[in-house]
């Protein structure tokens, strides 16, 4: 009896038609490292941010770009994706923004891709190849940031895997501190590059509690070395990292500001405080950076804080969140006013609030002008650039 060949998916078929149509970048002689992640929010954007200040004391042409991105804004017609905005922000990469940002995946993306895949697949490659080749001229290196862990862009037949083979990157994988986790994880992450016949020449451990960097550093190395994966840096945890500002925070649980948003904005919090208790046993618990959360009934703790705000080095909060909606008595909101303490009012109930702030992941925005400097010095202290230079 013939043996017959196993019939493949209408789906593979049609990715195997397109592959072998793929547009290639013509740039060959820019060198490229693509920076991947084990998951989203390990840490890619403040590495990229380290990184490219690290490369320019080496390279006096270096170019970023974001092939594709989830989270975007409008920028000179384009939908620009968050990050390429941030760097180019900082930096001036002195590449046309939409070359730097070519995808942006929209709430409808991923439907009009398996609706029409071949087409699409073949149109957002060129895209991608086009703005990469754009984004790499006459630059000595380029840095391609992922978006989320290895198989992420995979219903659309575009992996970061795929598209750093599309590139021809070598990867480096960031993933959050500690010693298994991390190691299982990278070695998960790095199956799939394997699989596109892609180097992963190094990883780099984020977020490491400051008194824990020595051990993870030595053990992780011994488990990434049974991978071949170096261990490139492991670099600690910054509270200010991940402290959101007053202005994130309102836009987050969807507040309005009633008073000191022009100078109060980007004040960084630190700790969160419920205002269920009387005024005086709320001073307990005060420190810098402190927000207080309470209905907007409680006048007993906004008098008190007016009264603190006029005593001339007594701030002891960096804003307060008005619950329920409830407004205060229009004599104590004159009161407010004379004085630049921040308040935001909010229909959410405290605890709501102080929830939804806790779950923020907070992404560095170009205003954050306090903590650029943080992470580029983090990185160039803690990120081996010479073993990375090396593998290029």
């Amino acid at each position: 009896m013939e043996k017959q060949e196993p019939q493949k998916s209408p789906k593979t078929k049609t990715r195997k038609v397109a592959e072998k149509r793929l547009t290639r970048p013509t740039n060959k002689e820019t060198k490229r490292i693509f920076v991947a992640a084990t998951r989203m929010n390990d840490g890619k954007t403040t590495i990229c941010l380290g990184l490219y200040a690290s490369l320019k004391n080496e390279f006096d042409r270096v170019g970023f770009i974001k092939p594709i991105g989830q989270r975007f804004l409008k920028v000179q017609g384009h939908d620009i994706d968050e990050d390429s905005f941030l760097l180019d922000s900082i930096y001036d990469v002195a590449t046309p923004i939409s070359a730097m940002s070519p995808i942006a995946v929209d709430g409808t993306f991923t439907r009009r891709y398996l609706d029409n895949p071949n087409v699409t697949l073949e149109k957002t490659i060129h895209e991608i190849c086009t703005a990469f080749d754009r984004a790499a001229w006459e630059k000595d290196c380029i840095l391609i940031e992922g978006t989320g862990h290895a198989g992420v862009g995979s219903v659309f037949d575009l992996s970061n895997a795929k598209v750093a083979k599309l590139l021809d990157a070598k990867v480096i994988i960031v993933a959050q501190g500690g010693i298994g986790k991390p190691v299982d994880e990278i070695a998960l992450n790095k199956a799939l590059f394997d699989k596109e016949g892609l180097e992963v020449v190094g990883a780099v451990l984020n977020k490491v509690r400051p008194e824990k960097m020595d051990m993870v550093k030595d053990y992780a190395a011994k488990g990434l070395e049974r991978l071949g994966v170096p261990l490139l840096g492991v670099l600690p945890k910054k509270n200010i990292l991940s402290a959101p500002n007053l202005s994130q925070i309102a836009k987050e649980i969807k507040g309005y500001w009633i008073n000191g948003q022009l100078h109060g904005s980007k004040q960084r919090i630190n700790r969160v405080v419920i205002g269920a208790m009387t005024a005086k046993h709320i001073i307990d618990y005060l420190s810098p950076g402190t927000l207080i959360i309470t209905p907007g009934d409680r006048e007993d703790i906004l008098l008190w804080a007016i009264a603190s705000a006029t005593i001339s080095g007594a701030r002891l909060i960096s804003g307060i969140i008005l619950t329920r909606d409830i407004s205060p008595h229009p004599k104590i909101l004159k009161m407010l006013s004379s004085t630049d303490i921040p308040v935001i009012s909010v229909e959410r109930d405290s605890y709501e609030v102080a929830s939804a702030i806790n779950k923020m992941t907070v992404k560095t925005e170009p205003q954050d002008l306090d903590k650029i400097p943080i992470i580029k010095e983090m990185v160039m202290d803690n990120v081996d650039l010479s073993q990375l230079i090396k593998a290029f």
